[in-house]
């Protein structure tokens, strides 16, 4: 099965390899196919992988913390491999390992703790994630705030949707000074029925509207919290 898939993928800038279906990885494979990438799914599970198999169109089962494996699968010769397993945090650091060594330029790999993710750091892991961790933080912001929707950057830096303070309603963004009262930036304006359109200095803002929000964590979230 192994040498099949790897006939029918040719991997190039638009192909990924996933590896590990549970919930994060097998959400991660349908987006990046819906969003017109290939992707070379691995798992080690037969029964996920009979899962997916009617939706994903290459996936295989194999023991990704094999090097040998991988490299029958050709997994040097992807630019990005994405390694999904979470909880069995001696796969996960292995897999990175074994991906690292086949000379994968970008890996992306998920962690469940800090410490753990340290560790996928140190043996080759470029990018760490922590979709539980980053989930919460963005829930518990739309529960307890007047956030519509949420983004945090690692940089404590923010972009959020929000709905516009009453000093701003009737009022362009230059005659509202936002940016001046509270150190964030509109950078869009989306009225009810009408296309998302860019801020601008004359661009005035209606009830009714939302707008779109960046700036540092702290300033975006005091900013939210009035409206």
């Amino acid at each position: 099965m192994s040498a099949k898939k790897k006939r029918l993928l040719q991997p190039d800038s638009g192909t990924v390899a996933v590896i590990g279906l549970g919930r994060f990885g097998g959400a991660v494979a349908d987006s990046l196919v819906r969003l017109g990438h290939e992707v070379l799914a691995i798992d080690e599970r037969a029964e996920i992988v009979q899962q997916w198999s009617d939706r994903l169109t290459h996936v295989v089962q194999a023991d990704a913390t094999d090097a040998t494996v991988l490299g029958q699968l050709g997994i040097g010769d992807f630019d990005r491999v994405v390694v999904a397993i979470g909880t069995d945090i001696e796969a996960s650091v292995l897999t990175v390992l074994a991906v690292e060594e086949a000379g994968v330029s970008e890996i992306w790999a998920k962690a469940i703790t800090a410490k753990h993710g340290r560790i996928l750091h140190r043996v080759g892991a470029h990018h760490v994630v922590y979709p539980e961790a980053a989930m919460g933080e963005r829930v518990a912001h739309l529960v307890t705030g007047r956030m519509i929707d949420f983004i945090e950057f690692d940089d404590g830096f923010a972009i959020v949707k929000t709905r516009p303070p009453a000093e701003a309603l009737g009022r362009t963004l230059a005659e509202a000074q936002l940016r001046t009262k509270y150190g964030v930036t509109v950078v869009g304006v989306k009225r009810p029925g009408e296309d998302f359109t860019y801020a601008r200095p004359e661009t005035s803002i209606a009830e009714g509207d939302l707008i779109i929000v960046s700036g540092p964590t702290m300033q975006v979230e005091t900013f939210a919290a009035i409206t």
